[in-house]
């Protein structure tokens, strides 16, 4: 899909075994297999701990970027950041809630509920709405606060 083997090559690096993630993530080891052989989608608060935990974007584990890491990059999920950056990002483009539902083929209300914090994001609506409209993953989740917008 979109990180696997970006995860993979990380932790090959830094001499990271796939049980030391597990234990970061509080889940199996054969879990992590899954997730860096892309059988099943990582929950993104995982993937923000991942990130965390080698010091790098989002934006470069989805190769949205070849930059590693942000200068001022704040750690974690940002979610009163969130709520507002999604709302308006999508006013910036002059989407209503079910225009940009349609098009990332989620419900209205996964959108409404994204924009009033009352529901967490996940891994494959983020990568599609940052991949469409070439918006920084990191930027919509209050990790930085520029760039906006990726080239």
């Amino acid at each position: 899909m979109f990180y696997g083997e970006k995860l993979k090559n990380l932790r090959e690096e830094q001499d990271v075994v796939q049980n030391d993630l597990a234990k970061l993530l509080n889940i199996s080891r054969s879990i992590v297999g899954r997730y860096e052989n892309e059988y099943v989608i990582i929950p993104l608060k995982h993937l923000i701990k991942i990130c965390d935990y080698f010091n790098v974007s989002l934006d470069y584990i989805f190769s949205f970027s070849n930059i590693k890491q942000y200068s001022l990059n704040k750690k974690g999920l940002i979610k009163d950041k969130l709520k507002v950056r999604i709302k308006e990002f999508r006013l910036e483009k002059n989407l209503t809630q079910a225009e940009l539902a349609n098009v990332l083929k989620v419900s209205t209300s996964v959108i409404a509920g994204a924009e009033q914090g009352r529901r967490s994001i996940a891994t494959p609506f983020l990568y599609d709405i940052c991949k469409k409209y070439s918006i920084s993953a990191d930027y919509l989740l209050g990790r930085i606060d520029s760039p906006k917008y990726l080239k």
